[in-house]
């Protein structure tokens, strides 16, 4: 029997917002809120950060949605580049969601469900004799082995299951979804009720070492929150699956972004509430506290420990569910143009790019031998505004490139709005090599082995035509 060739139609727009929420929510809500005390030692500044980073992810996500209306496709931000800047540009934006954008977030959550599972069942350790082991003194393989080999196992996992179709993946993110929402709505329920909670000191502005808070401290500090909030433009990578693309992509971005923004400008007070920036700060400076574990036992003792880890554990799975299910259509589509690995172009029976979904699961198990939690997610922050700011810009192109087209949504405020996303994915840009020159070097080099493959896929692609041409 022929294996199909298109896509399958079939998600709604309620989907496309469970897409875009399920893939956002990951570890960045419970975890990063100690790294950023750690910069700025001001629970009003945290806050400030949380909310700074809220509006410029939904500035972004309103940028997106103006684009995706006018072009969605399977592929997300890959098929509007071709229109927008050309083949080479797009393909740069595949190759590095392939190297460390997707497949490093991939990674990175993964293997924080694995740590919170290893919170409570305690793995028996594995190649211990090897934990000190480095590759050239920045990559420890073998460290925390047990932990790598349960992310690994999870990746693998997951990349099975979305080879079984579409609409099994979608189903497990709805439900996903709904118990992760619940379990941070009783963090913030009890957390305000709590006789711990001190709402007092949520707003306060002076740092708790005296020191100024720095320009360089605050975009260092949104590295964290954009992380919590890195994900929002997923849903495009599915357009082919999505009914109605043009109408359901905009909505599903825009409302999806706008609950998260509620949701975690509300948790994060919580956590303030109860853990005084002290804490916080210990908190990051340990590798084996969680700030959401540290709060929710400030009310619930051991038993919230518990609590928490599973819902963290539960949180990063569908995250890493969904994020597994929509990155692989971009490597599907730069395949079909002949500008990835052959296999990847083929569908199988259940119309998924079972080869796609292969390669993205493999490469991302490697990562998760490749660094900590932090350093990959602060590369996927650095990678991903670079196109970001990209899409934006690519706002102006098109009003002017095709100013008569049919826009379903137009973004709010234009052109301040995109304007805005443009300026500040400079600034981290140019911040993250100065305040993270390593983990900016080796996102730049992965991003940039890109290069020379373009030129390959490209040769290769022309000569299998030139082949073809002959035989006819």
């Amino acid at each position: 029997m022929d294996h199909p060739k298109e896509l399958n139609r079939s998600l709604s727009v309620g989907m496309a917002i469970v897409v875009t929420v399920a893939s956002i929510i990951g570890s960045g809500v419970y975890k990063k809120i100690a790294p950023m005390a750690g910069e700025l030692h001001s629970a009003g500044w945290v806050l400030i950060c949380w909310v700074l980073g809220g509006v410029i992810s939904l500035f972004g996500a309103l940028s997106n949605a103006e684009v995706a209306g006018l072009l969605a496709d399977t592929g997300g931000e890959y098929v509007y580049y071709k229109k927008i800047y050309n083949h080479f540009f797009a393909f740069m934006l595949g190759w590095s969601l392939f190297t460390i954008i997707q497949t490093g977030a991939i990674s990175s959550l993964a293997y924080i469900f694995a740590q919170s599972l290893n919170s409570i069942f305690h793995f028996p350790p594995v190649l211990a004799s090897l934990d000190k082991f480095t590759i050239g003194g920045i990559f420890y393989p073998f460290a925390g082995f047990n932990v790598k080999l349960v992310a690994i196992a999870l990746i693998l996992l997951f990349t099975w299951v979305n080879t079984r179709g579409v609409k099994q993946g979608a189903g497990i993110a709805t439900l996903m979804v709904i118990l992760i929402f619940t379990g941070i709505l009783l963090i913030i329920i009890f957390g305000f009720s709590s006789s711990q909670s001190h709402l007092n000191r949520v707003f306060v502005m002076p740092t708790d070492n005296g020191q100024t808070v720095t320009f360089t401290a605050v975009f260092t500090a949104m590295l964290a929150a954009f992380w919590a909030y890195q994900g929002w433009a997923g849903v495009g990578y599915i357009g082919g699956e999505i009914k109605n693309p043009k109408r359901n992509i905009p909505i599903g971005i825009s409302v999806g972004i706008v609950i998260i923004i509620t949701f975690y400008v509300l948790v994060n007070m919580a956590y303030l509430s109860l853990l005084p920036i002290p804490r916080l700060v210990s908190i990051y400076q340990s590798t084996n506290s969680v700030a959401a574990v540290e709060a929710v036992n400030t009310f619930w003792g051991r038993a919230g420990e518990i609590f928490i880890s599973l819902l963290i554990a539960a949180t990063t799975m569908n995250t890493t569910h969904t994020t597994i299910l929509i990155s692989s259509r971009v490597y599907y589509a730069m395949a079909l143009e002949g500008l990835f690995f052959s296999p990847v172009r083929h569908l199988n029976r259940k119309q998924v790019p079972y080869f796609s979904l292969w390669y993205q699961g493999i490469w991302g198990s490697v990562l998760v031998l490749s660094g900590t939690f932090d350093q990959l997610t602060d590369m996927v922050i650095f990678a991903v505004f670079i196109f970001y700011g990209a899409t934006a810009l690519g706002v102006f192109i098109l009003r002017k490139k095709m100013p008569d087209a049919p826009r379903p949504y137009r973004v709010w405020a234009y052109p301040i709005v995109p304007a805005i996303v443009v300026l500040f994915s400079l600034l981290l840009f140019f911040n993250t090599i100065f305040a993270r020159p390593r983990e900016a070097a080796i996102g730049m080099v992965l991003m940039l082995t890109g290069v020379p493959f373009y030129f390959w896929f490209r040769n290769r692609s022309r000569s299998l035509a030139v082949s073809n041409k002959d035989l006819r």
